[in-house]
C-alpha cells in the first residue's frame, strides 16, 4: 500500500501520455506502447545466450556504461584522496582553494575542444581519453568538495582520543577521519554519479562513435522519433537503476550512522 501511495502518479501519466498520443498521431510524440516496441526492437530482442540483448545493446550501451563507471570510479578515488588530504591540512587548502573555485566554475562540456587536441595524438584511444577526461573533470568537484567538508568537520574529540591510543597517522586516517567524514563523501559520489551520466551522453553526441547518446543522435538524423524517445526513456531508467543500487549500498554501508543519529 506504501508503494501504491507513492507511485501511483506514474501510471496515470502514462495512460494519459498513451491516450494523448494515439489521438494526436505524432511521429515526433509517440505513445508510450510504441516507445517500448522500439526499446525491445533495438536492445532487448537478442538471443538468450546474450542475455536477450542485440548487437545495438552489446555495441552501444555496454560501452556507455563502461565509460560512465570508468570516469566515475577514476573521479572518486582522486577526488576522495585529495578531499582527505586538504580537508586535514589548512596550510594545503590555502594555496588550492582558489585553483578549486575557479575549476568548478568550468563548464565540463566546454572543455571537450582542448581535451580533444590533447590526446588528439593518442590514436584510435584519442575519442575514449577525451570521453574520460570530460566525465572525470565534471565528476570529481562533488566528491572532492564533500570530502573536504567531511574531513574538515571531524569532532575534535575523535582525533584527541585517536592521539591517546597512540595511533598511528595512517590508522587515525583508516579508523577515525574516513568513517567520520563517509556521509558527506557518499552525498558527492551519489551527486557525481548523476553528472556521470549527463556528460556520458553529452561526450557520446558531441564526437562520439558509439554509445546511447550516439545511439540517440543517429536516430534524431533518422527523423526516427521512436528510436529518440527510446534512448531517452533508456537514460532515464538507466538513471533511476543505479540510483536505487547506490541507495541501497549506502544505506547497508552508513547503517552505523543512521542509527547513531537516532540514538544520539
Amino acid at each position: 500500500m506504501k508503494a501504491v501511495t507513492r507511485y501511483w502518479l506514474i501510471p496515470v501519466v502514462l495512460v494519459f501520455w498513451e491516450l494523448i498520443g494515439r489521438a494526436v498521431e505524432d511521429t515526433d510524440f509517440p505513445p508510450p506502447t510504441t516507445i517500448l516496441v522500439r526499446m525491445w526492437e533495438l536492445w532487448f530482442s537478442g538471443p538468450a545466450g546474450q542475455l536477450f540483448l542485440t548487437e545495438d545493446a552489446i555495441d552501444n550501451i555496454l560501452p556507455s556504461l563502461g565509460r560512465m563507471f570508468s570516469g566515475w570510479i577514476l573521479a572518486s578515488v582522486v577526488g576522495i584522496a585529495l578531499g582527505m588530504l586538504l580537508g586535514r591540512s589548512r596550510r594545503a587548502a590555502d594555496y588550492v582553494d582558489p585553483l578549486i573555485e575557479f575549476g568548478k566554475s568550468i563548464p565540463p562540456p566546454l572543455l571537450l575542444p582542448v581535451f580533444v587536441v590533447l590526446f588528439a595524438a593518442s590514436g584510435p584511444n584519442g575519442v575514449l581519453l577525451t570521453q574520460l577526461a570530460t566525465i572525470v573533470f565534471g565528476v570529481i568537484w562533488p566528491v572532492l568538495l564533500n570530502t573536504i567538508d567531511g574531513a574538515r568537520a571531524i569532532d575534535r574529540t575523535y582525533i584527541e582520543t585517536a592521539t591517546v591510543f597512540n595511533l598511528t597517522r595512517a590508522q587515525r586516517l583508516r579508523v577515525v577521519v574516513l568513517p567520520a567524514a563517509s556521509p558527506k563523501i557518499f552525498a558527492g559520489l551519489r551527486l557525481s554519479l548523476s553528472l556521470a551520466l549527463i556528460l556520458m551522453v553529452l561526450t557520446e553526441l558531441i564526437g562520439g562513435t558509439d554509445g546511447i547518446g550516439y545511439q540517440l543522435l543517429q536516430a534524431q538524423r533518422g527523423f526516427d522519433g521512436a528510436g529518440v524517445w527510446a534512448a531517452i526513456a533508456l537514460l532515464g531508467t538507466l538513471g533511476a537503476v543505479v540510483n536505487a543500487l547506490f541507495v541501497l549500498t549506502e544505506r547497508r554501508m552508513l547503517v552505523w550512522h543512521r542509527q547513531a543519529t537516532r540514538n544520539p
